[in-house]
């Protein structure tokens, strides 16, 4: 069993159920992302797995223990968390945004340790801000500032790192700035890793593991090349689109070209789903 899983999880907002009995393991030191339309639940989820949010019933489980019968502190210690958009307050620099991860670890009003500080140091290393660590975040490109929201959330020390949808509102060298960054803390530093991703080219590229999600149900989970699939495309996002294989790592790639309920009335031939097996080899190639 997985460190991190849900065990029948149920969301609602109010009397309306979000996701219903969900049961989703996490591949411990991978990279997994959740993907689905607009509203299909996938953030709520993500919230939910990190503590923002709690079940209405069932639960997130991370080493046997349910993470919202625990402490905020005691789970800020094991996993942390990249809201969407984050804003830091005026004039605040780098190095002082990443202390704020120490905090759960620091008792009462204690001021910094050895080890607070060279964790912070650590954290914006890994994250490539060193030279900016005396400037304000708010004077930062957005990839920058990506950065160093990322490297608070290093700075807490967990194995476990969410995000929701971290390069949202990011030109495509910034994007590529922050997942390629992910990838590292991944390869190099083991960190499992799950994120709310809207590109579904990004998140076939850069995870080991896929989640489609409808409506707070999982319709397909596992590999890119297993869940990137005509018949899951046109369930999850209702399109239809040719897949074809990455010429750099020969995961599939989605190119849209129509509406699934309006090739279906139109009459125009799809493309479909080849056996898994089928599909393996001819991305393999």
């Amino acid at each position: 069993m997985e460190r991190l899983y849900t065990e029948g999880l149920t969301i609602a907002y109010g009397e309306r159920p979000i996701v219903d009995n969900l049961n989703l393991p996490v591949p411990e030191g991978r990279i997994t992302a959740l993907v689905g339309a607009n509203g299909s639940g996938k953030s709520t989820i993500l919230k939910t797995m990190a503590r923002i949010m709690k079940p209405q019933k069932g639960g997130v489980f991370l080493d046997g223990k349910s993470i919202h019968g625990q402490s905020t502190k005691e789970v800020a210690k094991q996993l942390a968390i990249l809201p969407q958009n984050p804003v830091a307050p005026d004039g605040l620099t780098v190095s002082e945004l990443v202390t704020y991860g120490r905090f759960p670890h620091q008792k009462g009003f204690g001021s910094l340790t050895a080890e607070d500080r060279e964790m912070v140091r650590r954290a914006i290393e890994l994250t490539g801000m060193t030279e900016f660590h005396d400037r304000p975040v708010d004077q930062l490109s957005g990839g920058q500032r990506q950065r160093a929201w990322i490297a608070m959330a290093l700075a807490q020390g967990t194995d476990i790192l969410f995000l929701d949808e971290p390069t949202t509102f990011l030109d495509m060298a910034h994007q590529l700035e922050v997942l390629k960054l992910l990838e590292k803390l991944n390869a190099e530093e083991n960190r499992t890793i799950v994120m709310v991703v809207h590109d579904l080219n990004h998140a076939s590229r850069y995870a080991h593991h896929m989640v489609a999600i409808k409506r707070g149900r999982v319709v397909s989970s596992g590999s890119p090349a297993e869940v990137m699939t005509h018949a899951v495309l046109r369930e999850v996002f209702g399109i239809e689109a040719d897949l074809i294989p990455d010429p750099r790592t020969g995961v599939p790639l989605c190119l849209p070209f129509e509406l699934a309920h309006a090739a279906a009335a139109s009459g125009l031939s799809v493309p479909q789903q080849q056996p898994p097996a089928e599909r393996s080899r001819a991305l393999a190639r």
